[in-house]
């Protein structure tokens, strides 16, 4: 069993749902989490490591590439 692991991290949900979908796109699937309170709260996400974009382990290389890849 893979573990998840944050590749990226975002100021918004927003942004990480964008790259969320992007990932989907090519067939990596990725979860966007937040401490903000279900987004009641969306400042406390940035009381700690903000909105985080993660995936499985074993996809993780590949998520970092393609996040690269300039827009």
């Amino acid at each position: 069993m893979s573990d998840l692991v944050t590749v990226r991290s975002f100021g918004s949900r927003e942004a990480a749902s964008i790259a969320a979908d992007y990932l989907a796109q090519h067939g990596i699937q990725a979860v966007v989490t937040a401490d903000d309170a279900g987004g009641l709260l969306p400042s406390l996400a940035y009381s700690g490591t903000g909105v985080s974009l993660m995936v499985l382990e074993a996809d993780a290389e590949r998520a970092g590439e393609l996040l690269d890849e300039p827009a």
